[in-house]
């Protein structure tokens, strides 16, 4: 059991967490709520260790293995499958072990225990984990250096599942995901065996993979039985009871006040009056309810509504190499009024497609056809980084609004959710969800005819995300969305399009036919990945499609030979003369080894022989 007891923690002279206890049985899959800024990361920091309370304690059972989310994305020469596969300590500590043991005894140990905790199998499970979060079977034999960092932080992900630690800790996991990875780990966690805590604003997510609520308000922790649907009843039912008691308590304290003032005077009644001071000392005050209601979001309407369709592409493709396009034969229509979703997982060519329709890139062939003074606001999570770190808010509104009165300027920063002193807040020092709002304000200031937006909500807590959504739907031009948020698709969007198969179609079906349509199909080979964006590596040419057969052909000839290594040595242990009769228990375990072993053989052997037949195609 995790127990929290009476904790206190305090960072940078800040009160984040004042005397809270909280017991998590194991086996729980709780959600940490709170509003960005409270200290859910931190309370991480200090389950793991790595921050010390100021008062109280944590208490793990002594053999818990804890694990999170790596802060660095790994990197280097190893493949994909070779990193996630190191995350289980104890198994690469095993198999280092056993290629070198000599000893029949602690051969038989070590084989032992490899059957216990299913080494043998750990490839496919690895693999499985790779895949469901988006890595085809070629990508996961690459070196971790051929990958950008968004993908690498999901490589980190992947070997956090794989270890499955007793306690499992994840903050955001869903920040570095596209929307099919996102409901691949909504089942995923929904079904994990061991306890996981994780931080998250996704709706779905809470709503669907955790079966408590832990929520972080005004210093004080508090654990809710059910999704977070239901945590939301219980909180507004507990905030009415809490009014309603302050209320009493208020109450209450006038009228003993009101008695000590009438009578404190009196000798006949000094007793009393003072009896009455002693019990308005000890009625603890009531947290009153705090109301923290979120700042609205809000696009500026286009000064003209324009006659649709405002983009028609007709048969068109488009990429950064014209060789070999991203996308081809696209033909589609965006009218004035449109809201629509791209689905498809990242690297497929939603980025593509919105930056055709920004006019950001020029189609290789085909047509596309804007209507006349077409305004496109375009938002992307990597724009925060162009952000003047050093400028404050007032400073961005006031470079687009040129020799504007103080007072204008001010009044469109505030209207962006930047009022006051905030206005005069440096970005470096703004939170990213302040910085998201400033973003989303400065690309929609002169009221765009369509807004693009291309994973708006990232740095945003649940509240605000609603507030995103409000504004979405209260806009009077277009939307095209690019989200992982699946809450923000289903309240906002009226299309859903695939952008899959270097083509984009409309679909159909909703998100939970097509949740279902990503689980079914999540194991199987994804599509091709944009590979020519400068974020990414540019597409291989056949010549070097050859050399990753060849690398595939010596990786599988390895393995067949630590496998058959390892038979070898089980053999040996199984020779021993008084190994049946000394320890029958081990002797089965030894020959359930073998036959994992065998079949990891098999497995190996079938790796090289489809390799070996793709390079014999690729070179004859």
């Amino acid at each position: 059991m995790l127990s929290i007891t009476d904790l206190s923690i305090r960072l940078a002279g800040r009160l984040l967490i004042d005397q809270s206890s909280v017991q998590i049985t194991p086996g729980s899959r709780v959600g940490l709520v709170g509003r960005n800024g409270t200290g859910k990361s931190t309370l991480f920091k200090v389950i793991r260790g790595e921050l010390a309370a100021e008062h109280g304690t944590v208490t793990l059972p002594p053999r818990w293995r804890v694990g999170s989310l790596a802060q660095e994305a790994p990197n280097g020469p190893e493949s994909l499958i070779t990193v996630v596969l190191k995350a289980d300590l104890e198994r690469d500590a095993l198999l280092h072990e056993a290629e070198s043991a000599t000893d029949p005894h602690r051969i038989a140990e070590i084989q032992t225990r490899l059957v216990d905790i299913d080494a043998h199998s750990a490839p496919a499970r690895a693999a499985a984990i790779l895949s469901g979060l988006g890595f085809s079977a070629a990508d996961q034999l690459r070196p971790c250096a051929e990958f950008s960092g968004g993908w690498r932080m999901r490589v980190a992900l992947a070997a956090t599942l794989f270890a499955a630690p007793d306690l499992l800790l994840l903050d955001e996991p869903t920040n570095y995901l596209d929307l099919e990875g996102t409901l691949w780990l909504e089942d995923h966690l929904a079904h994990y065996p061991r306890t996981v805590i994780v931080i998250s604003h996704d709706r779905d997510l809470l709503e669907s993979s955790v079966d408590q609520i832990l929520h972080l308000e005004r210093g004080k922790l508090t654990l809710y039985k059910g999704t977070y649907s239901s945590f939301e009843e219980q909180r507004a039912a507990r905030e009415l009871l809490d009014a309603k008691a302050v209320k009493r308590q208020e109450a209450e304290r006038a009228r003993l006040q009101a008695f000590v003032d009438r009578f404190k005077a009196k000798a006949s009644k000094a007793r009393q009056a003072q009896s009455r001071v002693k019990m308005l000392e000890r009625l603890k005050p009531i947290t009153a309810l705090v109301t923290e209601d979120v700042r609205e979001i809000s696009f500026p309407a286009p000064e003209k509504i324009l006659s649709p369709p405002i983009i028609a592409v007709d048969n068109a493709s488009v990429g950064y190499d014209p060789s070999t396009p991203v996308l081809g034969r696209v033909t589609l229509r965006i009218d004035n009024d449109d809201r629509i979703a791209l689905l498809g997982a990242n690297g497929n060519g939603k980025s593509t497609l919105v930056k055709l329709l920004a006019g950001r890139l020029a189609p290789f062939s085909g047509r596309v056809t804007r209507a006349d003074k077409l305004s496109i606001a375009y938002f992307a999570q990597h724009q925060l980084d162009e952000l003047n770190e050093d400028a404050s808010a007032y400073d961005h509104v006031r470079k687009l609004m040129g020799d504007a009165p103080e007072a204008k300027v001010r009044a469109r920063a505030g209207a962006i959710g930047f009022s006051g002193k905030a206005a005069d807040t440096k970005v470096g020092k703004l939170s990213g969800g302040e910085k998201a709002r400033l973003l989303l304000g400065l690309a929609t200031f002169f009221g765009p005819n369509m807004i693009i937006l291309d994973e708006p909500t990232n740095h945003l807590d649940i509240d605000s995300r609603a507030a995103l959504a409000e504004a979405i739907n209260e806009f009077p031009g277009a939307v095209i969305m690019v989200s992982h948020d699946r809450y923000l698709i289903e309240a906002c969007a009226e299309r859903l399009w695939i952008v899959a198969d270097r083509t984009v179609t409309n679909y159909d079906g909703d998100l939970d036919e097509y949740r279902r349509l990503v689980l079914s199909t999540r194991n199987a080979e994804p599509a091709p990945r944009e590979r020519n964006a400068p974020s990414e590596k540019p597409q291989r040419p056949k010549s070097d499609n050859r050399g990753s057969l060849k690398k595939r052909i010596a990786e599988a000839e390895a393995e067949i030979a630590r496998v058959s290594d390892i038979i070898a040595k089980i053999d040996t242990a199984l020779a021993l003369p008084d190994i049946f009769t000394r320890d029958p228990k081990q002797a089965a375990q030894l020959s359930k080894a073998r036959a994992n072993a065998a079949d990891a053989l098999a497995r190996a052997e079938e790796q090289w022989l489809e390799a070996s037949t793709q390079f014999d195609e690729a070179t004859g």
